[in-house]
């Protein structure tokens, strides 16, 4: 690209350098962690816990063993060789204007941008497309360090306010504002205690909705459990202890309930979920005229029970359109009269196709619907009675974002993306049929001499999997490259191909990118996932270990030079291969992972992790998360890979007591040279809305600790 031509020749043979040499620095003693005498009976068997202390994240013991834990943790690596280059290059990629998409409403357009190294996204309107944007909101301005982050907006149909919504240091809780869209000034309407909502406006303008939990007890944000949650109807200018209880479940705790209004008013759609089970149940509505909703209207079940996964589409008179998996794992679209909603009553409109419907919207007379095809994406569109028309043409392999609006929509935006093709945004016009690019980002690489090719390896039981590698063009097969082996697996969430400026570093240091489609995902459809899922899970660390397996017999690396990764539920799967298979792997990078699996539901929202993992409490499932659980699998004097374990003091979705119980039993076990290390990032969670300046650091340590240990003949 034009930018990347202009860098200082010197520079760049730097940075496209081979792997270097150098041999990572010493390692200071470990801190000593206190052990104590705590066990649990999980019928009948006695499980110890000499680390339970370290779970309340309110301690002052459990600050000094943080602060301990990092002070010899950047003293590592503070010695890595390569850790300000890297620190210097990622800087470059990431100093380039990026786009969110464009919403519209009323004839204003709004998006979001980052100029490149700002620590978060800027929120723009502009009253037309050709007029000059101008600055909604700046959530930059809100803290010096950029820890307060724009979560969430939703615009009143007449596009006069903006609610929006804001988390400090990484939390997933939500403070929702009210701002005039004209004056950029806010109202004095605060609401408090919300966690995981949309918001939904009624067409009079007079107020939304909205989920909120009850207010946790003082200081255990990062111990209650989060139940109870319930749906609201804020009226504007009206104090939140005065919002209207609209929908409860008191004899549901676990019930989620999240609402939004159909395009044309009418209708309030409830959708009931437990935990992160896909299944759910729908309700609805019925508010009369749109201009004087009746709010009062009772709550009717549609679907109402847990058995598969419905998705209001929109609706004509009194049938709706649902995308649904009901005796179709890989999805659906059926035509449902509310007068006769028995399941024999239903008209499939787009039947069950090979691959995986993800998503679907209306435009117009037009279902459009977004597919997944061996973990790509493919978009087609469908007339009402559910003929094809066309198929959207993308410029490659790749994944698409975006296409949701309302259907009177004349024109919607989406994303297209792929791991050597930067973000870009396309403008698709329903007069016309016909796609043009909008925003396409500038960036300080040359996508040429490298390439991304989909693969196909077999799992331990036989089971085919797909796996994208990216890397350079004429690959030698010689054993030599290091990889950066990448997995999830869970949650039907799908790993598709996108851009992610930090992996150009790997690459251009002479790194292979490999991500393997995990079972537990939602790649190849419902059955995917649930072949990852409870008694199964054991499918995913056997994929995430037979890729490792593949890119060995293909030439392609050797065992101490893999780094393998993931965040969340993919830094259990780390842990996980981790003690299945120390000697498989170089080095490995757990992030926020859920390494506690007999005490995880125990914490804010990890109940609701209960339908991909089970549940210690039931004598069933207690030994098959005991036989997998990477706190409990550690084994003492073993020879572990370099490890750099990775949390945040504020996470209140996998609490930070995961990774401090795992990396302690971890140090204390290994019986090899290689280090054992815990990074605590402060004011940060789990991830969203980090600032660029910690997201620049944290990627900086991990790829000068991978580099450092996957080095010649310095991994283990």
């Amino acid at each position: 690209m034009d930018g990347f031509s202009l860098l200082i020749p010197a520079l760049v043979s730097l940075l496209c350098a081979a792997i270097s040499t150098k041999n990572p620095p010493a390692l200071s003693a470990y801190p000593e962690t206190r052990k104590d005498d705590v066990t649990d009976d999980y019928f009948g068997t006695q499980i110890a816990d000499p680390y339970r202390w370290l779970e309340d994240a309110n301690s002052e013991e459990t600050a000094q063993w943080v602060a301990r834990q990092n002070e010899v943790t950047y003293a590592y690596l503070n010695g890595l060789p390569d850790r300000a280059a890297l620190r210097d290059r990622l800087t470059q990629l990431y100093d380039y204007p990026r786009y969110g998409l464009p919403f519209q409403e009323a004839g204003r357009t709004f998006f979001l941008k980052n100029g490149g190294l700002q620590n978060q996204a800027i929120l723009y309107v502009q009253d037309s497309l050709d007029a000059e944007p101008r600055v909604l909101l700046d959530p930059n301005s809100l803290s010096e360090d950029g820890t307060i982050a724009l979560n969430g907006t939703s615009v009143s149909l007449d596009a006069s306010l903006l609610a929006y919504s804001l988390s400090q240091g990484g939390s997933d809780w939500q403070e929702v504002h009210l701002r005039d869209i004209d004056t950029a000034v806010d109202r004095e309407d605060v609401l408090r205690w919300v966690k995981f909502s949309s918001f939904s406006w009624t067409h009079d303008g007079c107020g939304f909705f909205y989920s909120r939990f009850p207010e946790p007890a003082d200081g255990s944000s990062l111990q209650q459990v989060n139940r109870d949650k319930k749906l609201f109807y804020h009226r504007i200018g009206v104090p939140q202890a005065q919002d209207l209880l609209i929908y409860e479940r008191p004899d549901q705790p676990d019930w989620g309930i999240d609402a939004d209004i159909s395009d044309d008013g009418r209708y309030l759609i409830l959708t009931l979920s437990q935990g992160t089970d896909h299944r759910n149940r729908l309700y609805y509505k019925d508010l009369g005229d749109a201009s004087h909703p009746n709010l009062a209207a009772p709550v009717l079940p549609l679907f109402d029970a847990f058995d598969a996964s419905y998705g209001y589409l929109g609706h004509d008179g009194r049938t709706f359109y649902i995308q649904t998996d009901k005796d179709a794992p890989r999805g659906r679209v059926i035509a449902v009269d509310l007068a006769h909603p028995d399941p024999s009553q239903w008209r499939t409109l787009i039947p069950e196709d090979e691959d995986a419907l993800r998503g679907v919207s209306m435009m117009g007379d037009r279902f459009i619907a977004s597919y997944l095809h061996n973990a790509y994406s493919e978009v087609r569109f469908y007339d009402l009675k559910g003929k094809l028309r066309k198929k959207l043409k993308t410029p490659a392999l790749g994944s698409i974002g975006g296409l949701y609006g309302k259907r009177n929509d004349r024109e919607r935006f989406y994303a297209f993306t792929s791991y050597l093709y930067p973000t870009a945004i396309y403008r698709y016009s329903a007069r016309t049929g016909k796609s043009t690019l909008f925003r396409k980002p500038e960036i300080k690489f040359d996508p040429a001499p490298y390439e991304t090719r989909q693969v196909f390896y077999e799992s331990k039981d036989g089971t085919k999997v797909s796996m994208f590698l990216t890397h350079s063009k004429g690959l030698a097969l010689d054993g030599s490259h290091p990889v950066y082996l990448y997995g999830y697996g869970g949650f039907g969430i799908s790993l598709t191909p996108g851009f992610d400026p930090s992996l150009v570093v790997w690459l251009e240091r002479g790194g292979v990118v490999a991500i393997p489609n995990l079972r537990g995902g939602g790649e190849y459809g419902e059955a995917w996932h649930q072949a990852g899922t409870k008694a199964n899970k054991q499918n995913v660390f056997d994929d995430f270990i037979a890729a490792a397996e593949y890119l060995i017999s293909e030439g392609i690396t050797r065992p101490g030079k893999i780094g393998i990764a993931g965040g969340s539920n993919g830094g259990l799967l780390v842990g996980a291969t981790l003690n299945q298979r120390p000697e498989l792997f170089g080095a490995a990078l757990p992030a926020v992972g859920v390494m506690d699996m007999l005490r995880f539901h125990l914490f804010t929202i990890g109940w609701a992790r209960k339908s991909d993992y089970g549940s210690s409490e039931d004598p069933e499932q207690f030994p098959i998360l005991h036989a997998y659980s990477p706190l409990h699998n550690v084994k003492p004097g073993a020879s572990y890979p370099p490890t750099l374990v990775t949390t945040a003091d504020r996470d209140d979705r996998v609490v930070p007591a995961h990774s401090y119980k795992y990396s302690a039993a971890l140090q204390a076990a290994q019986g090899g040279p290689a280090p054992v290390l815990i990074r605590v990032q402060t004011k940060a969670g789990h991830g969203a809305g980090k600032p660029i300046a910690k997201i620049l650091e944290e990627q900086a340590d991990q790829w000068a600790f991978l580099l450092a240990n996957l080095t010649g003949d310095a991994g283990p």
